[in-house]
């Protein structure tokens, strides 16, 4: 039975990943320490985050305004031209306001949670049948109790709930690539080696 292209770069990428699991444990250890300061400067990294996506915005509201008026004869030439001044003036208010554009983003972001929340306990209703849907109506219940939190404490939670996301979501890839590190410190590199010498 011969092996897919998939089944061969999937060995070729746990090579890799053998051979560089060092570095990959460093990154993942300086994310998870750079999420744990981030906890405790959430609303310095609101502040930076909204700041970022600000000038993100205004960087593609000015190659959308260059792009446009390189497309001669497009009827939603105009259309485009107004969406690219949009984004241009959004970016400039975000960094012009940090803080009150933090404010906005998480109300925006807290609605967003309730959402996903009344959505997840429907679709666990609807795979009722199938083992740990309690599970999804469960993850449903406290995305929407989050949500309402958040909204609680609004405006203050505007202060440290981008930072707090951008922290956890840190930690998060950090442990992930410190997990994905010593799994493929413990790869044995002969047996690697043996099937790609095979193909």
């Amino acid at each position: 039975m011969t092996e897919t292209n998939n089944e061969i770069a999937v060995t070729e990428a746990a090579v890799k990943l053998r051979k560089h699991w060092g570095w990959l444990l460093f990154m993942g250890i300086i994310l998870v320490i750079l999420g744990i300061i981030g906890l405790g400067m959430s609303t310095a990294l609101t502040i930076t985050s909204v700041l970022f996506f600000g000038f993100m915005m205004i960087a593609a509201g000015i190659l959308q305004l260059i792009d446009a008026f390189k497309a001669e004869g497009w009827k939603s030439i105009l259309a485009y031209v107004l969406i690219s001044i949009l984004y241009i003036i959004a970016g400039i208010l975000m960094i012009y306001d940090p803080i009150f554009s933090a404010m906005w983003l998480t109300l925006a972001i807290a609605g967003i949670i309730i959402a996903v929340g009344i959505l997840r306990i429907i679709m666990g209703f609807q795979i009722k049948p199938v083992k740990g849907w309690g599970w999804t109506v469960f993850s449903g219940v406290i995305s929407i109790l989050l949500g309402i939190m958040i909204i609680a404490q609004w405006p203050v939670s505007g202060l440290w709930v981008i930072g707090m996301f951008v922290a956890i979501e840190l930690i998060m890839q950090g442990w992930a690539m410190v997990a994905i590190s010593l799994v493929a410190k413990k790869a044995d590199p002969q047996q690697l080696k043996s099937i790609l010498e095979e193909k």
